[in-house]
């Protein structure tokens, strides 16, 4: 993965992480609870985009890498990482 898509994935994991930090002042200040739902679903959508990002930037970098370097081996354990991946997510 390049080093732009790294910048930007740590940028987009220190807003999250104010999300979060913002979560727990709103739950120590006793905030209303829909509200605090609404900043929680908040941040696990930001994690879901990042999460997307991050595997669309690896297939398109280390899996399209491993396809064109022409060797069988790299292409399996890389295609066998993402199916783990997928299998460990619990979707299809």
């Amino acid at each position: 993965m390049s080093q732009s898509n790294h910048k930007n994935d740590i940028h987009r994991l220190k807003r999250i992480e104010g999300q979060v930090k913002g979560i727990i002042k709103m739950v120590e200040n006793q905030k209303y609870c829909l509200d605090i739902l609404t900043q929680i679903k908040a941040v696990k959508s930001a994690l879901k985009s990042l999460e997307t990002q991050i595997l669309e930037n690896h297939l398109d970098s280390c899996v399209k890498e491993a396809f064109e370097s022409g060797s069988k081996k790299d292409r399996k354990e890389k295609m066998d990482e993402v199916i783990n991946l997928i299998k460990k997510s619990g979707r299809p």
